[in-house]
């Protein structure tokens, strides 16, 4: 038997509300917990008995091996919108905000946005995706804009995939109100912000959705789940992602993989780690998080990186935050596995502070910071850890 955790909060929002009993058998596809506010529905990822219910997560023990392309289906008494919301979709490039509120913004003189950019290092299901999957894709972002009423829509991509998507740009050129749009190489060309510059150019201030300036951003994988729910009636219980850094099948793309997966299986599939092997990240390098052979796959989770170890550093460190790369609160972390006593902090020069928490300014856009590392090494900082994006 295997023990799957299913996090009650794989979304923006509140935790949601089981409506299924420890003890309980439940089956592949089953809803099990549903939104108290904002949030998304839960859905059995694997058939098999409730072995627990706590304040963060469901636990489903599984019997035996089943086939994981059977499912219970979604109502069907539903239009669109509604089969999005019941199928539990969130985004599924990292945010996480439910796309059945998304979507639910009119645009009738607006634009869709799908977006491919992958900007993650080390990340390639969404590329492979666009390659082997490119007539749903488009179906899907023909879906999107008949929910939101929009009249265009652009794929956004970067130009370096352009020859892997010729399959894309076809069928992109049947359409007429739908066109690609290339991306330069940089992180971080998929946020959302960033998107709304290259494509509409219009500079959202910090703080500022796309919603605001009639645009709506859907990742293409997030795509991929709306048209299964759309055409299948199959709730979000898998996920694509890739797995990288010291395993034996480094890039490795797996698709459709049941959430709630632990990492320990998804790493084997990998081949297992190379050693020495360092710290498990859940997500890409920029934004992941320490993670652990145990951890589940989540709606929101890209990937599982495995670093080297952490060189250890015993001079006096500085930190350089940035909100388009490591936190504070990561590069803390990092700092104490290196062994590093940290003596000062200092903000990008673009942060600035909007209600609880600070943004960047011009995410993609670096300034140069010479000023904050002077300041830094006069506060007795020897070394410097640096989280912005690409100084």
């Amino acid at each position: 038997m295997t023990k799957i955790i299913l996090p009650l909060q794989q979304h923006v929002g509140r935790p949601c509300k089981p409506i299924v009993q420890q003890g309980e058998k439940v089956k592949r596809g089953q809803l099990l917990a549903i939104p108290a506010g904002l949030g998304a529905n839960l859905h059995a990822s694997f058939t098999g008995k409730i072995s627990e219910i706590a304040e963060t997560h469901i636990a489903i023990e599984t019997e035996q091996e089943e086939n994981l392309t059977t499912y219970l289906p979604l109502p069907k008494n539903l239009n669109k919108l509604e089969t999005i919301a019941s199928a539990g979709i969130v985004g599924a490039g990292g945010a996480g905000f439910p796309t059945a509120v998304k979507l639910s913004r009119q645009l009738p003189q607006g634009v869709f946005i799908a977006n491919g950019a992958e900007c993650e290092a080390l990340f390639g299901h969404n590329v492979r995706l666009m390659q082997e999957e490119a007539a749903k894709l488009v179906r899907g972002i023909k879906y999107c804009m008949e929910i939101t009423k929009a009249p265009r829509g652009f794929i956004a991509l970067k130009e370096k995939h352009k020859d892997q998507v010729k399959a894309l740009q076809k069928l992109v050129a049947q359409e007429n109100n739908l066109e690609l749009f290339f991306l330069p190489d940089l992180y971080p060309e998929g946020d959302e912000r960033v998107l709304v510059r290259e494509i509409l150019g219009i500079e959202l201030q910090p703080g500022q959705l796309p919603g605001e300036v009639n645009a709506v951003i859907n990742n293409v994988e997030t795509i991929k789940h709306i048209v299964e729910a759309i055409e299948d009636g199959k709730p979000f219980i898998d996920k694509d992602l890739t797995i990288a850094g010291r395993v034996a099948k480094s890039g490795l793309v797996l698709f459709n993989v049941p959430l709630g997966t632990p990492v320990e299986l998804l790493l084997h599939k990998a081949g297992g780690l190379i050693e020495p092997s360092g710290e498990i990240i859940l997500g890409g390098p920029m934004t992941g998080k320490t993670g652990s052979l145990t951890s589940p796959l989540l709606k929101t989770m890209g990937g599982v990186l495995v670093a080297m170890p952490f060189p250890q550093e015993k001079r006096k460190m500085g930190i350089l935050v940035c909100e388009c790369g490591g936190s504070e609160a990561r590069l803390q972390q990092i700092a104490v596995a290196m062994g590093a006593e940290v003596v000062a902090q200092k903000l990008c020069k673009r942060m600035v502070k909007v209600q609880d928490r600070y943004r960047c300014d011009k995410p993609g856009v670096c300034p140069g910071q010479a000023g904050a590392v002077l300041e830094l090494k006069k506060q007795g900082a020897q070394v410097l850890l640096v989280g912005s994006c690409s100084q």
